[in-house]
């Protein structure tokens, strides 16, 4: 009897032993951050803290395959030549779609914080 009861305790710590290093690695899991999640200099309303205000559309990805260019603006899969709200779509490049109402032309970029500059030439970086 005596066996069987120190063969409890023992079951019932290794359990326990058990029980507390599933919390631990669920709680270590939950700490670790999205890998997959783009920086916060590209998500202005985490870095700032407040949800970022935009007025009008906004660009959430471009689609270019063979033969076929789309946009998806502010939830809305629009084609080249489609129309989104009264403006039509008439370019779609990898990083901006340009959008014309009338005689406006209004450009929306997929990553408006990032700006793109020039490298330098080779040269020129040779001689520094």
């Amino acid at each position: 009897m005596a066996e069987l009861v120190k063969h409890f305790r023992h079951a019932m710590r290794a359990m326990g032993f058990a029980g507390c290093m599933l919390f631990a690695a669920s709680a270590a899991a939950q700490a670790l951050p999205d890998p997959t999640r783009p920086p916060d200099a590209l998500n202005p309303a985490q870095a700032g803290g407040a949800p970022a205000a935009t007025a009008g559309p906004v660009l959430q990805s471009v689609l270019i395959s063979h033969g076929r260019k789309t946009a998806i603006i502010s939830g809305k899969e629009v084609p080249l030549n489609g129309k989104f709200g009264n403006a039509r779509v008439i370019r779609i490049t990898e990083t901006e779609v340009v959008l014309r109402e009338g005689r406006k032309e209004r450009k929306l970029k997929l990553f408006p914080a990032i700006e793109m500059q020039r490298a330098m030439p080779r040269r020129a970086q040779e001689n520094e």
